[in-house]
């Protein structure tokens, strides 16, 4: 028998590709039964108690990271707040003023113009001199 008569028909191949040719799939460590026959459970990985630890120059710089987004919640939180307080006020001091517009009405349904106007004068500069 010759060579040729071996190998499959055509499939001749230089020495450069068959250097460069590779299995199509690395080889998967297989594994086997557990001795327990639990086989339905994930396999345990090996206790390594010092995987999780990082370098103090590591924790100092997260910490620091952590500090700043604590900080610019908290700023952001004091602005909705305060924004949240503006409109409350605004709409307090627009309640505060519509009563009073309404008194003044009713006391100038019973009054004379001019003597409403010197009430609004006087209990305005009250206010000034309160506040």
């Amino acid at each position: 028998m010759s060579v040729d008569q071996l190998s499959p028909a055509g499939a001749t191949m230089s020495a450069a590709e068959s250097l460069t040719a590779k299995p199509a799939t690395e080889p998967v460590p297989k594994i086997g039964m557990r001795v327990n026959g639990k086989n339905w459970h994930a396999p345990k990985k090996p206790f390594r108690p010092t995987a999780g630890q990082t370098t103090y120059a590591k924790r100092k710089e997260q910490e620091a990271l952590k500090q700043a987004t604590k900080a610019r919640e908290q700023e952001m939180k004091e602005e909705k707040e305060a924004e949240r307080n503006r409109r409350v006020q605004a709409i307090k001091d627009r309640r505060k003023a519509k009563e009073e517009k309404e008194r003044y009405e009713k006391m100038a349904e019973k009054m004379h113009k001019k003597l409403v106007e010197r009430r609004k004068r006087r209990e305005k500069r009250n206010k000034l001199l309160r506040s």
